[in-house]
């Protein structure tokens, strides 16, 4: 059963179990097992809790319910005091036959009634995660003797773009979720019993991995649970999707013994041959046709972005990705030094005015212009350009000199058994250099 402290399973913990019943066990029985979130997933909460402030404006005049309280049974009592007052309400606390539930907001309409409405960060509605969230909130509330009219999904309007303050009524799409989420929340008691059987058992499920590991989130418990795999495994096959798992299925973990009259795709079975001839595969006629079509001064070029839920900028979408740092390097003939400018924006003005500016000052306007991915790049450009029209000209010379440094790894044109069937620069760089990015000072 969970802790004497808790009332019951919380929503985060409900998705756990429904994920996996391995990664629920843990939670309650051996969470210092857990890894902590890094930075990348703890940056992702922190935008999530911004969006569910800005939400509050949707209703405004309501009351945040016990905003410095922990203790369950102290908010919920904090909550029975806020329901007296029929104004909306923040982070309110219900708790019903082993569940607890912080609704995000709850909205007092007719007949002394209330809307659920649940906060998400996301563009869209996610019916296979977002859908049997609200319906165990839906059970919790209901139970709890909260007389429920609607229940509500405000996610990110994808279309919202930024001007001014932003606001609320433009930023966030209000979908009703009534019908699917009533037919959910019937099940929702059997769940929570079968959870807490798991949560209550002396010794965790012997769960295999699956694709569940990844869906609809990478679990925390992954690197755990895919530990015992070799370092070039099946799972390394590349774009093996399913076939990984039905491979890892009839016995078959590393990927130099898988079979001969398996079916590969053509990449695939030069990954598998390069690895087993322990050397790189390289195609040189295509790689010389790659390289014969670069023209000095050859521009190496690489942005940095940031891709906020909430635009930080005016012109700007949700998530739309914004240029603050650019690096060059400039190679003037096959035997020269190269040359490098850079920039990193400063202060909390929009930089792609100043970005543009100073890029187009260092980029030489002959020759060609080297990215990795480059369509990122030219994007990020073309997106610059609209809020800049003064570039177009400029970006329209620039164009056709781009060329991707992609392509001949996608295309396996090379490639080096250390990339372990990845194309990215993070594999790319390792396998060809002995450097990653582990030793960057960033």
């Amino acid at each position: 059963m969970p802790p004497s402290h808790l009332p019951g399973l919380s929503k985060s913990t409900f998705l756990m179990g429904r994920q996996c019943s391995k990664l629920l066990w843990f939670r309650y029985n051996a969470k210092d097992q857990i890894p902590a979130p890094d930075e990348a997933t703890q940056a992702v909460f922190d935008q999530g809790t911004e969006v569910g402030e800005l939400a509050h404006q949707l209703f405004p005049g309501g009351i945040v319910v016990a905003p410095r309280i922990i203790n369950p049974s102290e908010v919920m009592a904090e909550t029975q005091k806020a329901i007296q007052s029929r104004r909306p309400l923040y982070e309110a606390a219900f708790a019903f036959r082993g569940g607890y539930a912080r609704a995000d907001i709850l909205v007092p309409v007719a007949g002394n009634a209330w809307d659920l409405v649940e906060v998400k960060s996301t563009t869209q509605l996610k019916e296979d995660v977002h859908l049997p969230d609200i319906a165990f909130q839906a059970f919790v509330l209901t139970g709890a003797g909260i007389k429920l009219r609607k229940c509500f999904l405000a996610h990110i309007n994808g279309e919202f773009v930024r001007q001014g303050p932003v606001n609320p009524q433009k930023f966030f799409t209000l979908e009703d979720v009534t019908q699917p989420v009533t037919a959910l929340s019937r099940d929702i008691e059997e769940q929570i019993s079968a959870m807490q059987r798991v949560i209550g058992a002396k010794s965790c499920p012997e769960i295999q991995i699956g694709p569940h590991c990844d869906n609809p989130y990478t679990c925390a418990l992954h690197d755990h649970c895919w530990s015992f795999l070799p370092e070039a495994s099946v799972f390394t096959l590349y774009r093996g999707g399913a076939k990984c798992f039905s491979l890892l299925q009839q016995g078959i973990r590393k990927l130099a013994d898988i079979p001969a009259d398996v079916t590969l795709t053509d990449n695939q079975a030069i990954q598998r041959a390069a690895l087993l001839a322990g050397q790189p595969h390289i195609d040189r006629p295509a790689l010389a046709v790659f390289l014969g079509q670069l023209e000095y001064p050859v521009s190496y070029l690489d942005f940095e972005t940031i891709g906020t839920a909430i635009p930080l900028f005016d012109g700007v979408s949700p998530y739309q990705q914004v240029p603050f740092q650019f690096s060059l390097h400039v190679l003037r003939s096959a035997n020269a030094r190269p040359e490098h400018h850079s920039f990193l924006a400063e202060g909390t003005a929009d930089p792609r005015p100043e970005f543009m500016r100073q890029l187009r000052a260092v980029l030489p306007e002959p020759g060609s212009v080297v990215a990795y991915n480059a369509s990122f790049e030219t994007s990020r450009l073309t997106e610059c350009c609209e809020l800049l029209p003064e570039f177009k000209p400029w970006l329209r010379k620039v164009t056709p000199r781009i060329v991707d440094l992609l392509l001949p790894f996608r295309g396996f044109r090379y490639y080096h058994p250390q990339q372990n069937g990845s194309a990215s620069m993070k594999a790319v760089l390792p396998a060809l250099t002995g450097q990653g990015y582990d030793k960057l000072a960033i």
